[in-house]
């Protein structure tokens, strides 16, 4: 069977470092944006294998259906293994995020929008052809403040948290197919578009406090997700597994 991924978001920041660990892995990757075109194609250009870029609003199952057609008329195929890296613009920098008090649920709901129901419109449509292969690697990206809510993301981790409750409930759910379902959760990670204007200070302090006394890269934690996808982790499935050097311990 071909080696084929989707990435949701996967032009820029750790969605981008994702597809570089998996290209340099063998693998084909379908690249998802949806207003980074011109670092989509850059990145597309820049990996060592097949891939192709893919315009999609994965919330509008509409846009999800016409993407997957897309990719299979490119590649032959429907990916087996899928990455829910989508996720609404964001700043991480907790000064500038709203408390208990005064979020909205329309700010929630956007995060839901994309993260929850992105999600489910991916897994949805790649469900049919992986049942029919008896195989699929389904990697959701979650973070370590589910465990640990140490700052005001509310709207964020809250979209998380319930896209870990959707992990573990498709697992058990798809399992007897052949479907695996897991959630790599990272913590900050040095360095994405949305951390940079983390100040460094914040980067510093973590590092003091993991016991593998550094911030986890993009790096790091994209190559963690290249094990649920091998054959490896062919008997875990319902997992969260944190990456973040030992801070928080799940």
């Amino acid at each position: 069977m071909d080696k084929l991924v989707l990435i949701s978001g996967s032009s820029r920041g750790l969605g981008a470092a994702m597809a570089k660990s998996f290209s340099e892995a063998g693998y084909k990757v379908a690249i998802n944006f949806f207003k980074s075109e011109k670092e989509a194609k850059s990145l597309s250009e820049s990996l060592p294998n097949q891939s192709h870029i893919f315009k999609c609003d994965v919330s509008s199952k509409d846009d999800v259906d016409a993407m997957l057609e897309s990719i299979k008329e490119e590649f032959g195929h429907h990916p087996s293994i899928l990455v829910n890296n989508a996720m609404t613009s964001y700043v991480f920098n907790g000064d500038d995020r709203k408390k208990a008090e005064s979020i909205s649920w329309d700010e929630i709901q956007d995060h839901l929008n994309v993260t929850l129901k992105g999600s489910l419109n991916l897994i949805q449509g790649l469900i049919p052809d992986m049942k029919n292969e008896s195989f699929g690697r389904i990697i959701n990206v979650g973070t370590n403040l589910v465990q640990n809510p140490v700052v005001p993301y509310h709207d964020y981790t809250i979209a998380k948290a319930a896209l870990l409750g959707l992990t573990r409930t498709f697992a058990k759910d798809l399992g007897p197919d052949g479907i695996t379902v897991n959630m790599l959760s990272g913590g900050l990670l040095k360095v994405t578009d949305a951390s940079s204007a983390t100040p460094d200070f914040v980067f510093d302090a973590i590092a003091e406090m993991t016991p593998l006394q550094k911030v986890t890269t993009i790096e790091d934690f994209s190559d963690a997700a290249l094990f649920f996808a091998s054959d490896q982790s062919r008997s875990i499935t319902g997992q969260n597994l944190t990456v973040d050097g030992g801070l928080t311990f799940n």
